[in-house]
């Protein structure tokens, strides 16, 4: 069983991830461009927009689960917060450097300001 110590640390990592970039100044959304494009009718879609979820897109997942990046709960989240939007098969088919670029961008908007900043001057 991981301690809490652990699960913060990972929280704080978690935002490190090279395709996951913050845009504008409020921290409300962040960029991913996925290694492998989501193929969708006769388009691929190569950037993804993660927005800060709000507490009505958790529903239904916990909070450490997404923190820790689980699959699952990633899941049912991103289809709520992303642009394009991506549905719950097309995150089960993502390559799992994709998958881990979201989930990191999810996972960042549980850190707080401080966190953030911590973690763009190391």
């Amino acid at each position: 069983m991981k301690s809490q110590d652990q699960d913060q640390s990972l929280a704080i990592a978690a935002p490190a991830h090279p395709a996951a970039a913050l845009d504008g100044n409020d921290g409300t959304t962040q960029s991913v461009t996925l290694e492998s494009p989501i193929k969708r009718g006769g388009q691929d879609i190569h950037i993804i927009t993660v927005r800060r979820p709000k507490a009505g897109a958790l529903r239904g997942t916990s909070l450490v689960n997404l923190v820790q990046l689980d699959v699952a709960s990633l899941q049912t989240v991103l289809p709520r917060v992303t642009d394009p939007m991506i549905s719950a098969p097309e995150v089960a088919n993502l390559e799992p450097a994709d998958l881990l670029a979201l989930g990191a961008a999810v996972a960042s908007f549980f850190m707080t300001k401080a966190e953030r900043a911590a973690l763009q001057t190391a």
